[in-house]
This record gives C-alpha cells, structure tokens and sequence, in this order.
C-alpha cells in the first residue's frame, strides 16, 4: 500500500475517450497522470494512450525509450512503444491489494530517457461487487430456556463484506418461522448486527431446537448474499408427565418359553430432559398383579420384563399386569400388560368310558351301540384336537357322536363260537406338531344265543347187535355236539322213528336223553326182524331249541295246535364266509300258492306264527326259506322246512307217513316191492340148491362150490360163543343183508359189508355210553342201523 498514493488534494480530473479503444477516466495534474480503474479487468486490457496523455510523440517513444518503472506496479502494467497505450498486465484484486481502504491507488513512473524526463502516473482501482457477504462461522449456536419471556433479544454475529461502500453488507434477513423476529443494531463503528427478537413463548417438548437461516444482503447490483444457521437449543423446564408408548401391551407367550426369557420390553418417555427425564419402572401393587408379580419380574431401569416361574397354559391362559414409569420429578404414569400365554402339545389325550355294554349278545344286530366314550385333551386348537380309531380288526367302529365323545358300535355278526371276547384297543392321537397318542383297552364278553344246532359226527351209523341178546343192554352210543354254551348246549336225545309194521321203535329200543346211549328193550329175533332203521334226534335246550338239519331234505317242527300268534317256533341260522356288507344276511320265505299261517324274521331267521290254529287246519305244512347276502350279485341259499301242527309227535306220524307215501311214492313202492321180492327167490332158489348138492356129494365137503367158498362167512369172535349157547345153529351165521327204513318211504335197501364185521362194536349193558366211532361235526341227524347176527 506505500506506492498507492490518495488523489484526495488533485484538484483536476478530466476523462478524454479515445473512439477506438475503451480508455478509462485520468487526472492530469502537474508532471503526474491519475487513472481510475475497476478491479477485475481482463489481461492485456488497454487502460489509456499514456504516450498521447503526456504529449509524447509516439513515432519516437522508442528512440527516446520510453518505459514504466515501478517495484510493484510492473506486476499489474506495461506499455507498448507501438502505440504507447498503457495495459493490464495481470488480474487486479482490490481486495487483495487494499481490504478495506478507499481509495485504492497503484503509482508508477512514466520515463523518458532521452532527454530524461519522469512523470508520475497514479492508479485507482475501483471496487466492484465481485464478494458476498460472509459469515465468520456457519452455525450461530444459542441456548434459551423454554420459559423465557416474550420480547427477549439476542444479538447475533454479523456478516463480513471484502467490498466497500454500496457493495458492502447492507441489510439482514432471518428466514421464516413463528417464534422469533429480526432486527437491526447499529454499532458504534457503523456497521449494522442483527438481533433476534423472542415473539412467541417455546415449548421444548414441543420443540426442543429450532433452526433459522440469517441471509445478509450487500447493495451491489446484482445483490450478493450470505448466510448463516442459527441452532436455538430450548433448555429443558420439568412441566411433563411420562408417557408409555402404548397404554395397552399385549404380548403371547409359548408355555414352554424357559424361565428368565424375555417377554416384552416396556417403553416410558418423558417429554422433559435430565433428570427430569429419568425413568424407574416397577409394577403397581394391585389385586391383579399379586399372581402376575409372582410369576413376572422387571427391570427398574429399562422396562425388560422376564418370566420368573414355569407357566403352564391349563392352570392359567392370561395375565394382566399394571406397570408404572416414575421420572425424578415424581411424576408417574402407568400402563397395562396383557400376557397371553400360547398352549403346546404337552398333554396326551384321556379316554373315558362313561358307558359300557359288559356282555353282548352274539346276535346284536349291526349299528348297535355297545359303548360310550369320552376323549379330553388338556391342550387347546389343534393340540386339543383328537382323532380316534380303534386299533386291528374286529367287528366294531368308532363313531363320533359329538366334540368328544364316540360311540362304539357293532358293525358286523359276532360268533361266540368263535370269538368269546374281543378286547378293543382304542388309539387317540392329538393334532399336535409333535403328537401325543394314548391307547386304552376295553373288554367285552360275548354271550351266547342258541344259534348252534347239535351237530352228529356223521349222517349214518351202524351197529350190529347178535340177536337173542339180553334185555336192557346197551348197544350203540350216540354222542352230539353243540358250540353253544349253558343250556344252549344241553342236549337232549330221543328216537323220533318207527318200525315198518308200525311198532313203535320204542318198544324195541330206547335210548338216554342225557348221554345217548342206545339200549335193547327186548331180545332180538333174526328171523322176525333183521334191522332196524332208528332216526335219533338231538335237541338242544336253548329258546328257541334247535335240531339238526337233514342236508336237502326236509326238517320237520313240532308246532303246539294251542299256539298262540307270534308264538317263536324255531330259528334259521345260516353263516356267511364274507365279511362286512357282503355278510348281512337276510330270511324271506318263497311261498307257495296257499297262505301260510308263519312268517320269518327278515334279520333274525326267526319264525313264528301269524295265527291261532284251529282242528281244521292242515296238519303239515312245507315252507321254504331263502337266505340271501347283501353283497353285488347278492348270493343266496334254501332250506326246507316241514312244520306239523299237533299236541305230540305219535299223533301225526302215521297220517303224514301215509299221506306221504300215497302222495309221493307209490309208484317206487311197487318198483321196489318187486325187486324185493325177485331178490329173495333166487336167493330162496340158490340156497336150496346149495343144499341138494351138499347132500348128493356126502359128508365130504367141498372146497368150493361154484364161486362159492367154506369161508362164505367172516370169522366171529369166540368170546360171543358162551353168551349165545342157546342159539338155533351151532355156528353163528351172519346174514349180510341190512334193511333200512327210511324216515319217510316204506321202503328196502340191502347193504352187504365190504369186510367182517367186528364183534368189538357191541355195547355191554353197563350204560357206560362209550360208541365206537369217533364223532364229527355234520349237520345231519343221525340214522342207526341195527343189524342182527346169529
């Protein structure tokens, strides 16, 4: 600044343009030039024709030398001999040169060498309004406690302009808001502050910093501004309560959720700050919480709250807990916690029978109800959700009758015969991620109903009895079985048939209804009667009773004449080897053109009568039933039955015996009656000519005769000499034709042995019931043959 020079006592300034250049004002004074200059100019910019400005000629600046000299001033300007203009050399910043001092003056000397000359040349750069204002820091920080009165001012830091006078800072500016204003102050070296003026009471709850911009404005044209940010931080007043985040918490808890696990954290604020905004949490001491507090703890300090004891979702499902947040001012605030806790599968299911049939017919129909249970399960949703099934295969079902109970019932026939007891296992298994399954065991005894006809060992027995037996020894032994149990199977045996000259069998034969031995009431005599046909029955004591079946023959019922209706007269079992639906049987008859006076039990087989009888019914009636299963084709079967009506059996067997062989076989009768009678002449004829010969050839007999052998006769057991001494022949003879009788034609039929018939068959009168055959299962009454040997 030394070689800048003030121009304040020049008293000439004259400005002279120069049309083909811009040339700035000058000042000529007394052996000196004044130029003035705005700062900024652009290099190699021409300031003025220094040359002509001090009359030089400027054909001959270069032979006189003219030149500029100046320590500082060479930096900024030259002149070109040429043309003896005066230029920029370099950027000229006022700022730089001068800060705030005006005016701004550059001197230098003008030379001429020959002759030697000086002149003096001064320069003053101009301000332009090439700097904004300018803050010396970017932030004004301030602190104002939140009760501070309306009207309070604060003065702010001002804004620093490089430039002088119009182009310097002029005005402020603060930006919008609602509490605060600006205004100005003056200082007392004339620069303006601004002050900020409190309009509208703060809240720093409400708001706890604000944030302003102050702009300051030069006067340049354009105007430069520059800006600063007022952070006004509000100072905390304690006028606030806490506040939870929510005023309701609800959180769900898994019961399995380990002690000490987090469960929810609590949250208070409070709008104050410091220790008034210190929080301490706690649970409020209620009726409620007494339990809760037990099973909960929190942290005073930041509201975590952990499980402190087991939970167990089927003793309690649901907490409800009061919390309280205290600041350090006493103020308190309080909220409510709900705690749901979540079931899980931790409880198997039980089973309860509250209902039970203990013994169950074996002829319950299916769908039958034999059992009520109940299925709980602790556990809630789908973990309470049970599903049930029995467990193997048995004629039973489970069937859910409502939420949680099952009903079991049957769903097939039950046999006792073959299935005295079924024990049912039942399974129930929860829904559950991880199920639990709990099985119990319930019993049930079949009992029995008579559904088993007594059954023979086989259809036909033969005994062979010698004749001149003694009277009352046992002869045979018949033994019948029944699957049934009880009175069931308490058989009873007696002979049903009669002898072909209408002697009652029984004065021949009699037979033990307990054990079925069959004994001799009289001595036998060959040659009045060679066999016997006896038909035994066996009866069961069951209700209905029931006899065996003759295959496809005919079965014959007793119905009393005094019936009354609906009186149960026998009973059609028949069994089905199927399973399920295919082995639902069903009884209907196939009538005849006539009515009949029974009817059948479409489920059961039973029959019974439809009426009362009177002296002019028919003695015998022939029904068919059909037995058919419910399975696609439905298959079916038939069997006959021939019921008579009468007080006893000895009333009707010789008109149904008659009226059956007139009806049925009169015209085999006499086809057989002739057979029967060719036969027995040439067996007549035979014999008598066997007995010409032995006489013709002597004593000597012959080895054999024609086909005809001495061993024409099976051996006999010597032991049966001594009991028949007083027989007619020395030798026992065995004539081996048997004759049956048939139950139902009066008929023959000649049965000649494959082999020698045994002696060890026959039966000492010791009533000890021992047979000598082993006994089958068959469902056909038994027949016995008596033969006699002599």
């Amino acid at each position: 600044h030394k070689h800048c020079r003030s121009a304040k006592n020049h008293s000439h300034i004259g400005i002279f343009p120069q049309p083909e250049q811009r040339l700035y004002g000058y000042i000529l004074l007394k052996d000196s030039l004044h130029y003035s200059i705005p700062e900024e100019m652009r290099k190699d910019s021409v300031i003025a024709n220094i040359a002509k400005d001090l009359g030089l000629d400027i054909k001959q600046l270069s032979l006189r030398n003219f030149h500029v000299v100046s320590r500082m001033s060479e930096k900024y300007f030259y002149v070109k001999l040429q043309n003896g203009n005066l230029y920029i050399k370099d950027r000229i910043d006022r700022e730089t040169l001068c800060e705030t001092e005006s005016p701004c003056l550059l001197t230098l000397d003008a030379v001429v060498d020959v002759p030697l000359n000086v002149f003096a040349v001064t320069i003053e750069i101009q301000d332009i309004n090439d700097n904004s204002p300018l803050y010396f820091i970017d932030t004004i920080n301030l602190a104002i406690v939140e009760s501070t009165s309306q009207g309070t001012q604060f003065i702010l830091q001002n804004a620093e302009d490089p430039d002088i006078g119009i182009n310097s800072v002029q005005t402020y500016k603060l930006s919008d808001n609602q509490h605060f204003t600006l205004s100005e102050k003056t200082s007392t070296d004339g620069s303006k502050l601004p002050v900020l003026v409190l309009e509208k009471p703060l809240d720093r709850e409400t708001q706890n910093i604000h944030e302003l911009i102050l702009t300051a404005m030069d006067g340049g044209n354009p105007v430069r501004t520059g800006t600063a940010v007022i952070t006004i931080t509000i100072i905390d007043a304690n006028d606030n309560f806490p506040t939870f985040t929510q005023e309701v918490y609800k959180v769900s808890v898994s019961e399995n959720t380990p002690i000490n696990s987090t469960i929810l954290h609590v949250t208070a604020t409070d709008q104050d700050e410091g220790s008034n905004a210190q929080i301490t949490y706690s649970f409020r001491k209620t009726s409620k919480n007494a339990l809760s507090a037990d099973i909960f703890r929190i942290n005073a300090t930041n509201g975590e709250i952990k499980i402190n004891k087991k939970l167990d979702f089927e003793i309690i499902r649901n907490y409800e807990i009061s919390v309280q947040a205290m600041d350090g001012g006493g103020l308190v605030a309080h909220s409510k916690i709900l705690v749901e806790v979540l079931d899980e599968n931790d409880n198997a299911p039980e089973i309860y029978v509250t209902s039970i049939t203990s013994f169950l017919p074996e002829d319950t129909l299916s769908g039958t109800q034999i059992a009520l249970i109940e299925v709980y399960d602790q556990d809630s949703q789908e973990n309470g959700e049970v599903d049930c099934q029995i467990i193997g295969s048995s004629p039973f079902q489970l069937i859910m009758s409502s939420s949680n109970y099952y009903k079991i019932i049957t769903t097939n026939s039950m046999d006792r015969e073959k299935e005295p007891y079924y024990n049912i296992t039942i399974l129930a298994t929860d829904r559950g991620s991880t199920p639990f399954s709990t099985t119990k065991t319930i019993g049930f005894s079949i009992s029995d109903v008579n559904d088993n006809s007594p059954e023979f060992s086989k259809p036909t027995y033969v005994a062979y009895v010698p004749e001149n037996n003694l009277p009352g020894a046992s002869i045979f032994s018949i033994r019948a079985y029944d699957l049934d149990t009880g009175d069931n199977a308490k058989i009873i045996y007696s002979i049903s048939s009669r002898d072909t000259d209408e002697i009652p069998v029984s004065s021949y034969l009699s037979i033990n209804i307990e054990t079925g031995v069959l004994y001799a009431q009289r001595s036998f005599d060959y040659e009045q009667h060679k066999a016997f046909q006896v038909q035994v029955t066996a009866k069961d004591n069951g209700s209905p009773s029931l006899t065996p079946l003759v295959g496809d023959s005919a079965s014959f019922e007793m119905v009393p004449l005094a019936s009354e209706e609906g009186l149960l007269i026998t009973k059609v079992v028949a069994v089905d080897a199927d399973s399920g639906h295919n082995a639902w049987l069903s009884y209907h008859f196939i009538h005849g053109s006539e009515p009949s006076p029974f009817s059948i039990s479409q489920h059961t087989g039973e029959i019974r009568t439809t009426r009362v009888f009177n002296q002019k019914d028919v003695l015998k009636y022939k029904v068919m039933v059909l037995v058919k299963d419910n399975g696609a084709p439905s298959m079916s079967a038939t069997v006959t039955f021939s019921l008579i009506v009468a007080d006893s059996f000895q009333q009707v067997v010789p008109k149904f015996i008659n009226h059956y062989s007139v009806e049925d076989s009169s015209n085999n009768l006499q086809m057989y009656l002739v057979i029967a009678l060719a036969l027995i002449s040439f067996l007549f004829i035979l014999s008598v000519i066997i007995i010409i010969a032995s006489k013709c050839r002597g004593s000597k007999p012959s080895p054999s005769f024609g086909s005809l052998s001495t061993n024409l006769y099976p051996q006999v057991d010597p032991r049966m000499l001594s009991q028949y001494n007083s027989g007619t022949l020395p030798l026992p003879y065995s004539y081996n034709v048997c004759v049956a009788l048939d139950s139902s034609e009066n008929d023959f039929s000649y049965i000649k042995p494959k082999q020698d018939v045994p002696i060890d068959n026959l039966i000492d009168a010791d009533d000890s019931g021992l047979g000598n055959e082993n006994l089958k299962d068959t469902l056909s009454p038994s027949l016995v043959k008596v033969s006699k040997k002599l």
